[in-house]
Parts: C-alpha cells; sequence; structure tokens
C-alpha cells in the first residue's frame, strides 16, 4: 500500500506563497478566487489549464491572468474540472478559437504544437503564447527514462490514447502492454490520486527495469513529429521555423 495518496495541496500552496514563483500554473482543477488573490498579492502571475470554454469563464471569474487551452491531442493528463472528462473533446484549434472569442485575456495553445510552422499557425489564430511538452521530451536534456524517449522517438503516426487506467485521471500517452490490460476494466479503477498512487510502485519499478510496457509514456498526438537534439537547438530550429515565409 502506498505511504500516502498525494501530497497535501494546501501545504504545497502555502510553500508556493513563500518562494514566490514568477509565474504559477494549475492543471488539474481550479483555484478559488480567495487563493488567486493570494498568490496576485504575492507578486505571482496565474495561469489556468482549460479544456472547455465553461471552463475558461470560470477561471476568468476567479481572476486568472492567462489560460492555457489544452486540446484533446495533448499529451499527459487533461486539466478538465468541469463536467465529465470524456465529454471534453474539443481539437486545439477550434477550442483555441473559442476560448479567445470568449474571454478577456491572453490564452496559450497547447496539444499537438511540434514545429515553428505550428506556432506561427497558432499565434495567427489569435493565441499569445504556445505550451509545448511532447516536442521537448526528447531532447538532450530531458529527464525521462533512456527507454521512455526511445519509444517517443521511434513512434510512427499516431500511437498515442487516452487512458485513465494509470492515475485514475484521463490521460494521452503512447498505447503499451499496461494499457492494454487494464483496457477493460479501466473505468472500474479509482479516481485520481488513489489510482496514481497504487500504481506508482509498478511504474517505478519499471523505470528501475528498463520496462517501457509498465510505464506511463505521456505523449501528445504529434509525437512522430518529435526532434532529438539539444534544447537550445530546439530552440533555434522552431524560432527560425517561425520565422520562414
Amino acid at each position: 500500500m502506498p505511504a500516502k495518496w498525494c501530497e497535501d495541496f494546501a501545504a504545497q500552496f502555502e510553500l508556493l506563497l513563500e518562494l514566490k514563483p514568477a509565474v504559477a500554473s494549475f492543471t488539474f482543477d481550479i483555484l478559488s478566487a480567495a487563493q488567486v488573490k493570494r498568490l496576485h498579492d504575492a507578486g505571482i502571475f496565474v495561469i489556468g489549464t482549460v479544456t472547455t470554454v465553461d471552463e475558461a469563464l470560470a477561471w476568468q471569474a476567479a481572476g486568472a491572468d492567462a489560460l492555457v487551452a489544452s486540446g484533446v491531442e495533448s499529451g499527459g493528463h487533461r486539466g478538465t474540472f468541469i463536467g465529465a472528462q470524456s465529454a471534453a473533446t474539443l481539437e486545439a484549434i477550434p477550442l483555441l478559437a473559442a476560448v479567445v472569442d470568449a474571454v478577456r485575456m491572453p490564452v496559450i495553445s497547447a496539444g499537438n504544437v511540434m514545429t515553428g510552422a505550428d506556432i506561427r499557425e497558432r499565434l495567427a489564430l489569435g493565441a499569445a503564447a504556445v505550451q509545448m511538452g511532447t516536442a521537448f521530451l526528447v531532447t538532450d536534456e530531458s529527464g525521462v527514462p533512456a527507454v521512455y524517449k526511445e519509444r517517443l522517438l521511434a513512434a510512427q503516426g499516431n500511437p498515442t490514447r487516452l487512458t485513465r487506467a494509470i492515475s485514475g485521471r484521463l490521460a494521452r500517452g503512447i498505447e503499451n502492454r499496461f494499457m492494454q490490460q487494464m483496457a477493460a476494466v479501466e473505468a472500474e479503477v479509482p479516481a485520481y490520486p488513489v489510482q496514481n498512487a497504487l500504481t506508482g510502485s509498478i511504474r517505478a519499478e519499471a523505470a528501475k527495469r528498463g520496462d517501457p510496457e509498465l510505464l506511463s509514456l505521456w505523449a501528445g498526438t504529434g509525437v512522430a513529429r518529435a526532434r532529438a537534439m539539444p534544447t537550445a537547438k530546439l530552440m533555434e530550429v522552431l524560432i527560425a521555423e517561425i520565422n520562414q515565409t
């Protein structure tokens, strides 16, 4: 059994206020207006993650400074907090358009952003910025296990799908044996954070053994377009691609 089910959010929040980072970005839920005010009083810029227009309006009402509009193509966990996670199915571009139209704050587009051309497209559609994950997982500096990185670089087409089997919350990753074996019962597993804690020891042991079949191989739908290189070089390439006409 796990020693604990999850971290104490209240304690984490107090530490955040003490450390005073320039930006605090939240993914799994929404803060109260009072919590946002405390962050603002500490000089912290607040970003919320949304998967629907209703969520965007809720974060705006809470006082957030910017939003990440996370399309269904995004790798890793979905940020849905209003309604069923499975109901938040908007892809990144239509979600971006809908959220930009609905709110009065900067919107950051996430999901299947892999190249400078992708970035240029999102900016032209009204995004203030983009958020990229999978593209950077294969860089030299990435700290993911070597076998995870190898699976990312070997990906062809779109080998990803959404699952709640690993953590109890919908997340997108490359399908492996764990996801396949759990597919028939994944609707029945406990909700996050319980399932996440229960599978933690499995994933930790798999990492030690170099076994990608029992890891969480989080990745977005654009994984086949990931390019292995140092982070600084990837940044140079992306900027060059943005500037291409």
